[in-house]
């Protein structure tokens, strides 16, 4: 009785703190932004070019680029104008017709809090208006890189917010240029261990090959401040299924399997998602669990890595799952059986990717394969 009362005590004490990078302020209940995006009636009654569109809500991203495959150009960029909303969020369509979709559908909108997106030199590969706005931006030349990485946030993050002006290196667009920029630097130095994470060994990078694309993918409905939407799973069951999706997008267009970093709350959107991609790391940072025990447990073939600063207030968080409060597990404990990711000179919840951080050197063994 006495260890069933101290786990309430516990669950209450998860909702209270369990949150992502907005601190201790109160959260607000939000409701999950699933399914195609707006445009889509449009999309599946346009007959004007003698076949069937493929449906966003049935159509694999395969099947999408087999679509694409079989058009000719000046088709394709009919379709661009014509349903711009619905090509620039389309998995498996051509990365150059999702970028001129978005910058087209950003446009459309009219609402200043988006006008920065349709700067003709970013490369939005997705934009969704509906909520408080979902993007995903790329960092380099997805189109020919050797490595692809994927930013997955955690909470307060929107299409408004996430390359707001803040303290740099901390939103999901400074994380994203902060990767590419230290990938793009000599591997000398960078060293991350491959055993458990308490067994203290390290390992060497090799010299820098090949290049980085990064991926700011700020493409599910994030909490808001610190409540239940941080404490339970429902927000990122939904935002696993929009992960796994868009990473079956990036295969079926030919990119490299992805690497995904995942901060805070979007560990557990990783942990949910992990069986699902094609990814070859997880790496999780400032992580309150990712709904399994275990890094087996998340039944993936993917390295799993941790992180973990020594002032990351993430680590006064109760590691339980009670009720569907929590996320479990702690990934940097023992028991975990992630690989070490070194953080002892990190700042507080969201400073791992402070360029001349250990952490940051890592990371970008990491993501360019090196790590071992």
């Amino acid at each position: 009785m006495r260890r069933f009362a101290r786990t309430l005590v516990t669950a209450a004490l998860a909702v209270a703190v369990v949150g992502g990078t907005a601190g201790w302020a109160s959260g607000d209940s939000q409701s999950a932004v699933i399914g195609p995006p707006p445009g889509i009636a449009a999309w599946r009654a346009d007959t004007a070019y003698g076949r069937a569109l493929p449906d966003p809500a049935t159509a694999t991203p395969q099947e999408v680029a087999r679509f694409f495959a079989g058009l000719d150009d000046a088709v394709r960029a009919a379709l661009v104008r014509s349903h711009p909303l619905v090509v620039g969020n389309l998995d498996g369509a051509p990365l150059p017709l999702r970028y001129e979709a978005n910058r087209l559908a950003v446009a459309a909108t009219g609402d200043a809090r988006f006008a920065s997106l349709a700067a003709p030199d970013r490369r939005i590969l997705a934009f969704d208006p509906r909520g408080r706005g979902q993007v995903a931006e790329v960092f380099g030349d997805l189109e020919h890189a050797a490595h692809v990485s994927v930013i997955v946030p955690g909470s307060d993050d929107d299409a408004a917010s996430y390359d707001a002006r803040r303290a740099p290196y901390t939103g999901p667009a400074g994380m994203a240029r902060a990767l590419r920029t230290a990938t793009g630097a000599s591997a000398a130095g960078a060293s991350v261990a491959t055993g458990p994470v308490n067994d203290g060994s390290v390992a060497g990078g090799s010299a820098a090959g090949g290049s980085v694309a990064v991926i700011a993918w700020t493409g599910y409905t994030t909490p808001v401040g610190v409540g239940l939407d941080a404490a339970d799973g429902r927000l990122a069951a939904a935002g696993a299924t929009r992960l796994a999706r868009f990473t079956a997008g990036l295969d079926a267009v030919g990119a490299p399997d992805p690497v995904l970093f995942c901060h805070s709350y979007g560990s557990v959107v990783c942990g949910l998602s992990a069986r699902h991609t094609d990814a070859t790391d997880v790496v999780v940072l400032g992580s309150p669990g990712m709904r399994a025990d275990t890094a087996d447990a998340l039944h993936t073939g993917a390295r799993v890595w941790a992180a973990r600063g020594p002032s990351d207030w993430i680590a006064d968080v109760p590691n339980v799952r009670f009720a569907g409060i929590g996320h479990g597990a702690d990934p940097t404990s023992g028991a975990f059986g992630a690989r070490r990711v070194p953080a002892a000179d990190v700042r507080g919840h969201t400073g791992y990717f402070t360029p001349g951080t250990q952490s940051l050197a890592a990371f970008a063994a990491i993501a360019k394969g090196e790590a071992r």
